[in-house]
């Protein structure tokens, strides 16, 4: 007889709440801190003089690799999902978009999806980048099943009158 996985019921979390992959985050800000300061050490420690001296501006270009790196990195640890009593905020890669909680019409993350997408009232879906299962899936299901119970009773006309 195959074994049953109990279904633990989904509770709506307290407003506002953040979802965001924090271990994808550290992993990339901690990544960019140490190529940085990897690039700035290597461009202090380069040669002054000889055959093939670093000039300041040899160095100011390696520190400014390094900082892009940073940035790049810093740019792909942005993304987040922030629910209050007024809807959702998606904030991915480069934008940022405001929903009304009627907008939301279901919150989808199935097997394979690389993030939430969110189907919205216009007929269209946005992606919500802040809830991703790359390193965390459980937390991502449960992420994901949170902000569809947050939908599922903000997202209704009773949420108005609370």
């Amino acid at each position: 007889m195959p074994s049953v996985t109990p279904v633990t019921p989904v509770t709506t979390p307290a407003l506002p709440v953040v979802f965001r992959p924090v271990r994808t985050r550290v992993v990339l800000l901690s990544v960019g801190t140490l190529v940085l300061g990897v690039f700035t050490v290597l461009a202090l420690l380069m040669p002054h003089g000889g055959a093939r001296p670093w000039g300041a501006g040899d160095r100011l270009t390696l520190v400014a690799a390094g900082a892009l790196v940073f940035a790049v990195l810093t740019l792909l640890s942005r993304p987040k999902v922030v629910a209050d009593q007024g809807g959702v905020t998606v904030v991915n890669l480069t934008t940022r978009r405001r929903l009304a909680w009627a907008e939301v019409v279901r919150v989808n993350l199935r097997p394979g999806d690389p993030w939430v997408q969110l189907d919205l009232a216009d007929g269209t879906s946005l992606a919500a980048m802040g809830i991703q299962p790359g390193i965390g899936r459980e937390r991502a299901v449960r992420d994901a099943a949170s902000l569809r119970a947050l939908a599922e009773v903000y997202g209704t006309g009773e949420s108005a009158a609370r």
